[in-house]
């Protein structure tokens, strides 16, 4: 399967050009084109019980798998938010995905809800994270551009908890206010993860919480008349 990201990183659209038989599973919504000999099928995958977990941690109930069927067909997917979209290689390697972020997978990879804990909670970006492990491609997306840090044993990174995409199970993170109680109180800044590696870390150029901040007191207010 060949892939290919265009119009980064402001409004990315996945191009996957499919042999006959090849399949990929997407989140629902995320199908913007196909051409005809691409054949949909639409699944609460892993039964009732992971499907309720998935929705959880912020994806859908239901899955799409996209197969090819008869000659090449070509397949277009997006995210739901103005941002980057990035293909991440599997290689039996783990993956923690915040939630939304998840945009695409090969069947072979494994997608869970991992509880996050206080962590999550503090962070901010709900309690569960996906957790993506196997072997195959892994797309995930952002709102706003990507930016990959790569951290070697021991290197240490503050991350401010809303610009968090996903980062290799390799890495630990500890999440603390960003200083002392004014700086937390004022400085508009809030919690910040410190991650230390080794491993990969993906980050996004706007936080939506701090979107909403600005967006949301300039939105007409409800009359009670």
């Amino acid at each position: 399967m060949q892939n290919e990201v265009l119009y980064r990183p402001s409004y990315s659209l996945l191009r996957l050009v499919m042999e006959p038989g090849e399949s990929i599973l997407a989140e629902s919504g995320a199908m913007v084109s196909m051409t005809p000999n691409i054949q949909l099928q639409t699944q609460a995958k892993g039964g009732l019980f992971a499907s309720l977990k998935r929705t959880v941690g912020g994806e859908s109930f239901f899955i799409n798998t996209f197969t090819c069927a008869g000659s090449q067909g070509e397949l277009t997917l997006a995210p739901s938010l103005p941002g980057d979209l990035i293909h991440v290689p599997m290689a039996g390697g783990t993956m923690m995905v915040q939630s939304g972020s998840f945009i695409a997978s090969s069947p072979t990879i494994n997608t869970d809800t991992s509880w996050a804990g206080a962590k999550g909670f503090f962070a901010k970006e709900g309690l569960f994270l996906l957790k993506c492990d196997g072997q195959g491609d892994l797309f995930i997306s952002s709102y706003g551009a990507i930016h990959m840090v790569e951290l070697p044993a021991g290197a240490g990174y503050d991350v401010d908890t809303g610009h968090i995409v996903a980062f290799e199970s390799t890495m630990t993170y500890n999440v603390r206010p960003v200083g002392g109680l004014k700086q937390t109180l004022f400085s508009g800044e809030g919690m910040v993860a410190e991650f230390a590696g080794p491993g990969r870390l993906y980050m996004q150029s706007r936080s939506f919480e701090a979107f909403l901040g600005v967006l949301v007191p300039k939105l007409p207010q409800r009359s009670n008349g």
